[in-house]
């Protein structure tokens, strides 16, 4: 729905920086009530989350910002009058948005779930998994984490319910779960969401973004797993 409410800005440079930050560092609300109930254990490590995230949030719309052409406009909200909303109106509206949702993306939603479900009885799941184990190892993850990565760009509920799993089986360290979830967190968004963004953005920009997405995300998680044990802390 953010994707969408981008329509509001005046210029194209602008709706095309807002999607790509809010793509890279916005993570839906359910891969981000699962990520907060999993890093609340320990105050630091969730502090430590936040300020990474809002670090890479400022430093790569700067960046973004001074690369792409053209000036930021004079953008002023009209803000009307504040009154005591009609409960009609409310519902009505309401019902609208989620019925728009729910034509556009719950083929989706039901698609991508048979995909997973091929992909897995297949064993294509299983060798994509592996084959990522590279780069699980540069992030000091275990290759069981590769799961809820792949899952997460299916579903990032998914995502977050694999390293939930993970968690509970105590297959990840506290300094590892703090890695993957920032890194979970940059990661590309769900198909739906890209679905969206390529709707809005057109797919060129969309596989763009996408790209940079998921270069800034393990970026951004390698960086972290670099740091951790310089500083040694007690997560």
């Amino acid at each position: 729905m953010l994707r969408v409410v981008t329509r509001t800005l005046e210029t194209r440079r602008e709706r095309i920086l807002a999607t790509f930050l809010l793509s890279l560092t916005i993570p839906c609300s359910a891969q981000l009530g699962v990520i907060l109930a999993l890093l609340s254990d320990s105050f630091l490590s969730l502090t430590i989350w936040g300020c990474y995230v809002l670090i890479i949030f400022g430093i790569v719309g700067r960046l973004s910002g001074s690369l792409l052409p053209g000036n930021s406009s004079s953008f002023y909200m009209e803000i009307p009058p504040l009154r005591l909303p009609m409960l009609s109106n409310v519902l009505h509206k309401a019902f609208i948005r989620m019925w728009w949702y729910f034509i556009e993306i719950l083929p989706i939603f039901i698609i991508t779930s048979i995909v997973l479900w091929i992909g897995d009885r297949a064993g294509v799941l299983t060798y994509i998994i592996y084959s990522m184990q590279p780069v699980m190892s540069s992030l000091s993850l275990p290759i069981e984490t590769a799961q809820p990565f792949l899952l997460g760009f299916f579903r990032r509920d998914y995502g977050a319910a694999g390293l939930y799993e993970m968690v509970t089986s105590h297959s990840l360290s506290k300094e590892q779960l703090l890695i993957a979830s920032v890194t979970l967190t940059l990661f590309v968004p769900c198909i739906a969401q890209a679905a969206v963004m390529i709707k809005e953005r057109g797919l060129f920009i969309s596989i763009i973004m996408l790209f940079a997405i998921i270069f800034l995300a393990f970026m951004g998680g390698l960086l972290l797993s670099k740091i951790l044990p310089i500083l040694n802390l007690t997560l």
